[in-house]
């Protein structure tokens, strides 16, 4: 399983991403956000992302975050996500999408919020509970 929605509120989704490492679990999480965010994207256009923050559990938040900021400057969607590297706190990334079109849309994700944020190493890799705000 890459990931399940967990709860579904008024002002929040939800969700818990799953990763056998580092990359598998920051990807997922990507893939869960975008669902929530957009449907039928193809990946045609690709963007480079570098992330840095002061932990790997703050990495993560500042990844999904860099995402929903791309959506809104340089509007556009995704629905691919390669994770090149994360080392000493900072991500390398090629993400793919296209340009945000209406009938593509699907919820408007504002933020990811600090409600229920949880980054765990576990016995198969990692498990994140993140919650974002709609």
């Amino acid at each position: 399983m890459k990931y399940k929605y967990v709860k579904d509120l008024t002002s929040d989704v939800m969700f818990e991403a799953y990763g056998k490492d580092l990359k598998e679990v920051f990807e997922n999480a990507a893939h869960a956000m975008f669902e929530t965010i957009c449907h039928d994207v193809e990946p045609k256009d690709k963007r480079e992302v570098t992330v840095r923050a002061d932990s790997v559990e703050e990495l993560l938040f500042a990844w999904l975050q860099e995402l929903i900021a791309m959506v809104d400057i340089e509007e556009m969607f995704f629905s691919k996500f390669e994770i090149l590297s994360i080392e000493n706190n900072e991500l390398k990334a090629n993400v793919y999408g296209e340009t945000t079109a209406p009938e593509k849309g699907e919820t408007v994700v504002k933020a990811v919020t600090n409600y229920g944020y949880k980054f765990e190493k576990t016995n198969e890799g990692y498990k994140v509970t993140v919650s974002l705000d709609i």
